[in-house]
């Protein structure tokens, strides 16, 4: 009997783990891959859209032109998964059965409990999100002047809201746009927990932007027209983008496995299997073990990407009968930009530490159009590459 294996999600963990199953199954099981939209997204490059929407078509492909014609697609979120019934049920109550399932379906944003926080805010997970923010900056700045400039919040400065906030100014420079631009991260400095030199080097980009940065106090409340921050400072905003953390999908809640009780992020193997030998994840929506270390596999996209070949082909060789590979992740490095400049930081093979400048450009551009082209082909990152 032909088994039937299902993925769930098109971000870099779910689009990766199809294209991995597609060479490896062969004709020796049956494929179907479900997302609650009918394209892959670039995400790590998707805040581009907030200055220029004609980044849209160069970072989004449509899942038929990636998948082959022998998978099958269903665009549908997924509501609840039954491992019982080995089954899952989507929002317009349709369900799809399998024997193996990947739960590659990605995180949302987490708001932490804030009041007024999720109410108020735009969040940047989705094509749409990012579409969203542009529009909301532009209607901003119609409704502002000079005396009188629109007030933009980014709250959290990791990577979504560095590069986020460098955007905003990037799209306020190309239109000489009245925006204020405040970047607002509760720990100390920008990319928390990293190295005091990529933290400087970013710093020094963002504050040459123009974007006004406060460290070292939590937003504490969100009103209709004001930011609390810390015990005493107030921040009016027209537009407020947060970008502060992440938690599992609601769908994940009903999965019976393992998982984290406060954020619901299934916990797998380093093999990428679950608590149920049927089950496996991968990407944000899980927590991968890491051989001989502490925490999990970070959820980037750059460990999506490497999680995804694995993952794949451990379903194979399950369905095969062979052993599982275990995955531990290879850090390459990360590269950050702000705007139209970069940062690239840890990059291997590479003697410097940390550096800017045009060789960190163009390192970002060609990670970008590597991933597309692995997507959808040459032709498409040679497009891309010169946005990214």
């Amino acid at each position: 009997m032909t088994d039937d294996v299902v993925v769930l999600g098109s971000g870099y963990a779910g689009t990766g783990a199809v294209k991995k199953l597609e060479s490896e199954l062969d004709d020796t099981a049956d494929l179907t891959w479900v997302s609650d939209v009918d394209h892959h997204l670039v995400l790590h490059e998707s805040h581009r859209c907030i200055r220029d929407l004609n980044i849209e078509e160069k970072i989004t492909f449509d899942v038929d032109e990636i998948k082959s014609p022998s998978t099958r697609f269903v665009q549908g979120r997924v509501e609840a998964v039954d491992e019982d019934a080995r089954e899952i049920t989507l929002a317009d109550d349709s369900t799809i059965e399998y024997d193996y399932l990947l739960v590659g379906f990605g995180s949302q944003t987490a708001f932490f409990g804030i009041d007024g926080l999720k109410e108020h805010s735009l969040t940047l997970k989705s094509l749409e999100d990012a579409l969203e923010i542009h529009d909301a900056i532009g209607q901003a700045a119609r409704e502002a002047s000079r005396n009188d400039p629109a007030q933009v919040v980014v709250g959290g400065a990791g990577l979504s809201g560095i590069q986020s906030a460098g955007e905003i100014a990037e799209f306020r420079d190309k239109h000489r746009a009245p925006l204020d631009i405040h970047l607002v991260e509760g720990l100390d400095n920008v990319f928390p927990n990293n190295d005091p030199v990529v933290q400087a080097k970013l710093r020094k980009l963002l504050e040459e932007t123009d974007v006004e940065i406060h460290t070292g106090e939590f937003i504490g409340e969100v009103d209709e027209e004001t930011v609390y921050v810390g015990e005493e400072k107030e921040l009016d905003w027209d537009v407020l983008l947060w970008t502060g953390g992440i938690t599992g999908q609601d769908a994940a809640e009903t999965v019976d496995v393992d998982k984290d009780e406060r954020s619901n992020r299934i916990e797998a193997a380093s093999n990428f299997q679950t608590t149920d030998e049927r089950i496996f994840a991968l990407g944000d929506a899980a927590l991968v073990d890491q051989p001989d270390q502490d925490n999990p596999a970070p959820p980037t996209a750059q460990a999506a990407w490497q999680a995804a070949e694995v993952a794949g082909e451990n379903i194979a060789r399950d369905i095969r009968g062979q052993p599982l590979k275990e995955w531990t992740y290879d850090d390459k490095g990360t590269l950050i930009s702000v705007g139209s400049k970069a940062v690239a930081h840890n990059v291997k093979g590479l003697p410097v530490d940390t550096f800017g400048g045009p060789a960190a450009k163009a390192l970002k551009k060609t990670v970008a159009a590597r991933w597309i082209k692995k997507v959808n082909g040459f032709a498409d990152a040679a497009k891309a590459f010169p946005d990214m």
